[in-house]
């Protein structure tokens, strides 16, 4: 491709792809098309092409596909798990990044890039309050933030060398998480080698938090049954309702019993470096290590997580090995020496530019926009007859709709199943409706419908259609079950 060429097709996929995001609020969240639609659109049983194409042509054809049958989570109404929409500073970056093709594994072969990416995890410790002095990598999500943390963890606090005599050669270590965790618990445990029944799941109290008491009895249960605790894992902000775990009271406890404490702060952590939010994170700072996800509530581009480790020795002694392949200087951080990955993408680019152009504290008002956005919700979910209020925590509310009839026999075996088998259809009528993109929690047997904004373009306008939208269509699934009965809802 010459130069004449690249800047006329970038010029413009640029140009499309501003017209795309103009068109967004007029566009439906989602086509919601079915598996079979999107390959036929695709056609995905063509063989592979022998011969080259127009690139313009096939820039063209992948633009069309993409707008067209895409769910687009930078929609004002998009509410879905916690994906954010994206800052358009990032989609540049990723086109800068992938123009100079660092290989941000080793120094020497992305000196810019490392150092780039240096700053941005002391600039993400330093917003959430953590020490800079701590070491720390991007990674592709909150999945492997984690895993890097439970992998320093493990190596830290088995007590022998179990990377080279592995988990057989000592007692059986045990991790202890709330019954609320997400499940890359259960992945780290299994890549690990521990297998799932290591993880002690631990109750929570009615605000969902992970209760101080259950932990202590597991605890003195397993020390007395010869396993060998080494991790207690605390959420700063859970993947259904938000919730906070008491990182205060995790601390001293893991202190006191030489356990690593760690935070899965994938969604919530970010909201410690907001002042009206700070106080719910008393304690975040005394972590021994954190994984946050940029791509979420700094509203990144996909795919950019953050694992921060409180001491820099213990990533370096959980990944690092020296083959005689590797000839790479010692005095500058080289990033395959302190995680999982030895290629890896230039990624901290997109975020090291959003945090200049938007600033801290851009980001903090932001956040603390998304937050009393979902607090906006909450409140007119309560004071709507048709709307069950049921938890507001940071940035996620969830609430159900209960037709007015069933208000009396609300907690009755049979109106709760029917309200959640009316529920989980209500929220795939919504989706099916293209206005809005909810999903969905189980809160205490209930199944909610659950909005979590981490979206800049959402407004009060957006919050206060939600209602109308959830009524109007909830009215419609309430008469059709009434007149073709549904099966049981189950939460299996």
């Amino acid at each position: 491709m010459t130069e004449e060429q690249f800047r006329a097709l970038g010029h413009n996929l640029v140009d499309r792809i501003a017209a795309f995001l103009a068109s967004l609020p007029a566009r439906p969240v989602t086509p919601a098309e079915s598996p079979a639609e999107v390959c036929a659109a695709l056609e995905s049983g063509r063989p592979l092409p022998q011969e080259g194409a127009d690139p313009a042509a096939l820039l063209q054809h992948a633009a069309d596909l993409l707008f067209e049958h895409s769910l687009f989570n930078g929609h004002p109404r998009f509410y879905g798990y916690i994906t954010s929409s994206a800052a358009p500073i990032g989609m540049l970056a990723d086109l800068l990044a992938s123009a100079v093709n660092a290989n941000a594994g080793a120094w020497k072969l992305s000196p810019m890039a490392t150092e780039i990416e240096l700053q941005v995890v002391r600039w993400l410790a330093a917003f959430i309050g953590y020490p800079t002095g701590c070491a720390g990598l991007l990674v592709s999500g909150g999945n492997m933030a984690n895993l890097t943390c439970f992998l320093a963890a493990r190596a830290a606090q088995a007590g022998w060398n179990i990377r080279e005599q592995g988990v057989a050669a000592g007692p059986r270590l045990v991790a202890y998480a709330s019954t609320e965790t997400h499940t890359w618990i259960q992945k780290a445990a299994d890549l690990s080698g521990l297998g799932t029944a290591a993880i002690r799941w631990i109750p929570t109290d009615p605000r969902q938090r992970l209760d101080l008491n259950a932990l202590e009895l597991q605890y003195n249960r397993d020390v007395q049954e010869g396993f060998r605790p080494f991790l207690v894992v605390g959420s700063a902000g859970t993947v259904s309702t938000g919730a906070i775990d008491p990182f205060a009271g995790l601390s001293a406890f893991c202190t006191e019993r030489r356990l690593w404490f760690h935070i899965d702060g994938a969604y919530g952590a970010f909201a410690a470096g907001v002042p009206a939010a700070a106080p719910a994170f008393r304690g975040i700072e005394l972590a021994d290590s954190i994984a946050m996800d940029p791509h979420k509530w700094l509203y990144a581009p996909l795919e950019a997580g953050c694992a921060l480790v409180r001491h820099p020795t213990a990533l370096r002694d959980a990944f690092s090995y020296h083959p005689a392949y590797y000839n790479f200087e010692q005095e500058a951080v080289n990033f395959y020496d302190i995680g999982p990955q030895n290629s890896r993408g230039f990624r901290a680019l997109k975020v090291w530019l959003a945090l200049q152009h938007a600033g801290a504290a851009g980001y903090r008002a932001m956040i603390q926009d998304d937050i009393d956005l979902a607090r906006h919700l909450y409140q007119l979910a309560r004071n709507h007859p048709e709307l069950e209020a049921l938890t507001n925590q940071l940035s996620i509310t969830t609430l159900r709709y209960v037709p007015p009839e069933l208000r009396p026999s609300l907690g009755t075996p049979e109106t709760e199943e029917y309200l959640n088998t009316l529920n989980q259809r209500l929220q795939d009528s919504i989706e099916r409706s293209g206005e809005a993109f909810l999903s969905n929690a189980v809160v205490g047997g209930r199944h909610a419908l659950r909005a979590c904004i981490v979206n800049f373009h959402a407004s009060a306008a957006d919050m206060e259609e939600m209602p109308r939208l959830i009524v109007r269509l909830g009215r419609q699934v309430h008469a059709e079950l009434r007149l073709r009965p549904a099966p049981p809802f189950t939460t299996e």
